[in-house]
């Protein structure tokens, strides 16, 4: 049986090959039935890979453990959650997901423009068949899933008891449909250069592309975030490790991208500026798999030592080189029709946006590969740590923050200065008693204190947004407000969606900012009954508690928590000893809005005594809450616009009448 799956997998090897060069040459030639048969090996590839995934799927959920794969991640004890993710838990099958992901968005594409942009759609194909091409290649040459044990063991390795959590059973996949997806706007990219097509309407065709595909980065970098706070136990949720960067990189570029196109839309103006963000993008996500499969940094995300990673970098030399002789070759075509009119509007706000958050990716990026190129100049590696990271991107952060509320209240074109003062008054004076306040309640640290005030003044920039918008509604409309907002909200959800977005955004900067710089610590070895005081909080240190599972041996220290004198219950921090792994710790936290209490077991003796590290840590559930905000929020802005439906529908019955624009974020 999984002989045939090695000779599917050289049947993908070789269809997406062919489908490659057919829909390349079907669209050079204009050639209709060369694409047509381009389109139909690429769904035929869909299947293919459907079948292999189906079939590892069925070795881990049979514990077939003849398959080197299955025997390498799983066992015959491993819940049956976990036995499904750990078929991306090691780089074969990680590959497989991936492949089967560019194959799986292939084909939804070519559903969705079997109607339409049929001049783009074979360069499109062809793009998205190279990728194919491959992934499918690595696990022919490198490093096949279903490679076989001469002499099964009868039971697995396991999955390593770090990935038994959820966040990391999400973290991949959500991260993987976010690289990919950005393919498939970069293909759209490089297919209006190819075809000389450079009008829009490739940005038109995958905004939901990119929309969606920006989402489950955000996604998979905070399940991510979250699976490090309550796993690695450390009691933190980001150390600008290379591969958490790698995945941050091409976000922050999305981001742009996404700001970017705005501009492009309403003013034609940035169309190499554009064409250049998704290009960085979908290079960035390659970047990020070399990272995580060449071995030369590392980490606890990657997948060690490896001979596929020179193979990554190639492929992405090839797709920059190709790309800017592209731009290069159709430069002329690309000049913008309109110039900024003046710094203050709303287009010099999403171009200064812009440059922030590409400065911010290129700062993570010198930092991430800074102790490569030291070695390979001077033969040491030199680390570049989380101080470099912070000391540079805190500042840059905070600007990007003040632009977040100044965007929304400059006009396009040009803002007078009536319309400054009516617009920013409220926002900024928010932002300044905010500070003092904060200043006098004895918060003196200068980025505690911008971050706080800033966040007040966007706070009150997105509300103020609302409000008008909803208060204007229901005079015109003579409805109750509340009516008048949902029925704001919903005809304009591109706009209103993003404010929403932006919302989470505040959240997670009031989370990280009290996270970061009011945390509070507490290490020391406690006897039975023995107390520890840490931030109005009293910890009880009882006794170890030993259990023994199937899975692994647990050793717990019952903690009883007080505050202000009341009962908050017991805590168990512990430590577990899985089979064939090292021991993990698995933290205790007690959550609220405010703070907090996270306890690690460090370890213990044999008269019972705990080394118990205690970590009062504010405002970090405003992390979580805020990535859900941007979740609503980003999920409303995917949704159509009434209003453009009913100037759409208006438009076929009165044809002599101009489509009025759609606003936007």
């Amino acid at each position: 049986m999984y002989n045939l799956a090695d000779a599917v997998l050289i049947l993908c090897f070789v269809f997406s090959g062919y489908t490659a060069w057919a829909a390349f040459m079907g669209g050079r030639w204009q050639r209709e039935e060369m694409t047509m048969s381009a389109e139909r090996c690429a769904l035929a590839l869909f299947f293919l890979s459907s079948l292999l995934m189906t079939l590892l799927l069925y070795a881990f959920t049979t514990n077939d453990f003849s398959v080197e794969y299955v025997a390498s991640y799983s066992s015959r004890t491993l819940p049956i959650f976990y036995k499904i993710s750990a078929l991306w838990a090691g780089q074969a099958g990680s590959l497989l997901f991936w492949a089967w992901l560019l194959c799986l968005f292939t084909a939804i594409v070519i559903w969705q423009n079997r109607d339409k942009n049929r001049e783009l759609l074979p360069y499109v194909i062809g793009t998205m068949a190279i990728s194919m091409f491959l992934f499918f290649g690595l696990m022919i040459y490198a490093t096949s899933p279903f490679e076989l044990l001469p002499n099964p063991p009868a039971d697995g390795n396991g999955l390593n008891p770090m990935l038994q959590n959820v966040g990391m059973v999400m973290h991949p996949p959500t991260l993987y449909l976010g690289y990919v997806g950005f393919a498939v706007p970069f293909a759209f990219a490089i297919a209006a250069l190819l075809a000389n097509r450079l009008d829009p309407q490739w940005i038109h065709t995958t905004r939901r592309w990119t929309v969606i595909a920006w989402l489950f980065l955000t996604l998979g970098n905070l399940f991510g975030a979250k699976w490090a706070y309550v796993e690695l136990g450390w009691g933190g949720y980001w150390a600008w490790d290379p591969v958490e960067n790698a995945s941050f990189m091409p976000w922050l570029t999305g981001t742009a991208f996404m700001h970017s196109v705005m501009i492009q839309e309403k003013r034609g103006m940035l169309k190499i500026w554009n064409l250049v963000l998704i290009i960085i993008t979908f290079a960035l996500t390659i970047f990020g798999t070399f990272i995580t499969r060449s071995g030369i940094i590392s980490s606890v995300h990657s997948f060690g030592i490896s001979n596929i990673g020179p193979v990554f970098l190639v492929f992405l030399g090839l797709i920059l080189v190709a790309s800017i002789y592209l731009l290069w070759l159709r430069s002329p075509q690309l000049q913008s029709e309109n110039r900024l009119d003046a710094v203050l509007s709303r287009e010099s706000s999403f171009l200064f946006n812009n440059l922030i958050l590409v400065g911010m990716a290129f700062a993570v990026f010198w930092g991430t590969i800074f102790p490569i190129i030291s070695e390979a100049v001077r033969g040491v590696k030199i680390t570049v740590g989380p101080p470099f990271f912070n000391q540079v991107n805190v500042p840059i952060g905070l600007a990007l923050l003040a632009l977040t509320g100044v965007c929304p209240l400059i006009a396009w074109r040009k803002a007078s200065q009536r319309n400054l003062r009516r617009s920013f008054t409220i926002p900024v004076a928010a932002g300044i008693i905010t500070g003092l306040a904060l200043y006098f309640f004895g918060i003196k640290s200068i980025y505690p204190l911008m971050s706080f005030a800033l966040s007040a003044f966007v706070l009150v920039t997105i509300i103020l947004e609302f409000y008008r918008g909803a208060t204007a509604r229901a005079r015109i409309s003579e409805r109750n407000f509340f009516i008048a907002l949902y029925d704001l909200i919903t005809r304009n959800k591109r706009r209103y969606g993003g404010y929403t977005v932006h919302l989470g955004v505040i959240m997670i900067f009031v989370g990280v900012t009290g996270s970061s710089a009011f945390q509070q610590e507490k290490l020391a070895v406690m006897k039975p009954g023995s107390t520890l005081e840490l931030a109005g909080y009293t910890l009880h240190y009882d006794k170890l508690v030993n259990q023994t599972t199937e899975h692994a041996q647990q050793v717990a220290a019952r903690i009883d928590v007080e505050k202000a004198g009341r009962d908050l219950g017991a805590m168990f921090p512990s430590k577990m000893k899985h089979k064939k792994h090292n021991s993990v710790s698995e933290v205790a936290i007690r959550q609220t809005l405010k703070e907090d209490l996270y306890l690690i077991l460090v370890g213990w003796d044999d008269e019972g005594r705990a080394s118990i590290k205690a970590l009062v840590i504010p405002l970090v559930a405003w992390i979580w809450i805020g990535g859900i905000v941007m979740i609503i929020g980003t999920l409303i802005a995917l949704g159509p616009d009434r209003f453009k439906k009913q100037a759409q529908l208006m438009q076929t019955k009165v044809p002599q009448q101009r489509k009025p624009e759609a606003e936007y974020v």
